[in-house]
């Protein structure tokens, strides 16, 4: 993380944003992908957490200098984030201002049966996208899922986890705004896990995508969770999950 205090028109701002992927949130990482023409102010906003207003009574432009280099390592680390495979073993929130921790490495099965459908009708509706998009060749080499996608599986697995409340559809969706609080290293790593063991979403297959596409094309979508993953629009930042650049 690197911290700087600005001057502005009216005091000081203290400015830090992170410098690692370990640092970098989902959060921050959906909100970069989702702003087509980002300027360096409103990257500068996204990962220090401070208000585009409060960035703009800077009193001199040059100040932000001090944060250029950082954000250009960061952006060329994010190139090979789908590079990273490690499942953290246990995964912290923090609910009701307490931290609740959560194993993960030796549960990674999506729970009850509702968080399971749901997890799954997720999955498939990505897959189905992709294919009336791209076809079905290549799937196996090209295809990553949307980071919103990835997120709202993540939430269904970890709600009754991390909550302790008995599971609900939509309390399950909302959850999507604690996931985002992940660091994104940790949070990818294990949605990824879930992607590559469809439609089992337990144990993980050597080679996936072929039956995976042959389960979802029998497999009638879900009509309370369809219509609800959108693409990852294209943003100045690097690809951050695709090893051949940004889908659409």
């Amino acid at each position: 993380m690197i911290e700087k205090t600005l001057l502005t028109t009216h005091g000081k701002l203290l400015v830090a944003i992170p410098t690692t992927l370990h640092e970098l949130t989902l959060g921050q990482l959906m909100q970069l992908q989702e702003q087509p023409d980002l300027n360096d102010l409103e990257a500068i906003s996204i990962l220090s957490g401070v208000s585009l207003n409060a960035l703009k009574t800077v009193r001199y432009m040059a100040d932000f200098g001090v944060f250029a280099n950082a954000m250009l390592q960061l952006s060329h680390q994010l190139k090979y984030l789908h590079q990273q495979h490690d499942i953290p073993r246990r995964v912290t929130f923090q609910i009701n201002n307490r931290k609740v921790a959560v194993n993960v490495l030796n549960n990674l099965s999506v729970e009850p049966a509702g968080a399971f459908m749901a997890a799954s009708d997720i999955i498939a509706d990505e897959i189905s996208g992709y294919v009336k998009t791209h076809g079905e060749e290549g799937l196996a080499d090209n295809f990553v899922p949307s980071l919103k996608a990835q997120c709202r599986v993540l939430a269904h697995y970890f709600y009754g986890r991390a909550t302790n409340k008995r599971y609900d559809e939509y309390a399950a969706e909302a959850f999507t705004e604690e996931i985002k609080k992940l660091p994104v290293m940790e949070a990818l790593s294990v949605s990824r896990h879930f992607f590559s063991c469809y439609p089992s979403l337990s144990k993980p297959r050597t080679v996936f995508w072929p039956p995976l596409y042959r389960f979802w094309r029998k497999k009638p979508a879900s009509p309370n969770l369809k219509n609800s993953v959108t693409s990852i629009r294209s943003i100045p930042w690097p690809a951050a999950t695709s090893p051949n650049g940004p889908r659409y």
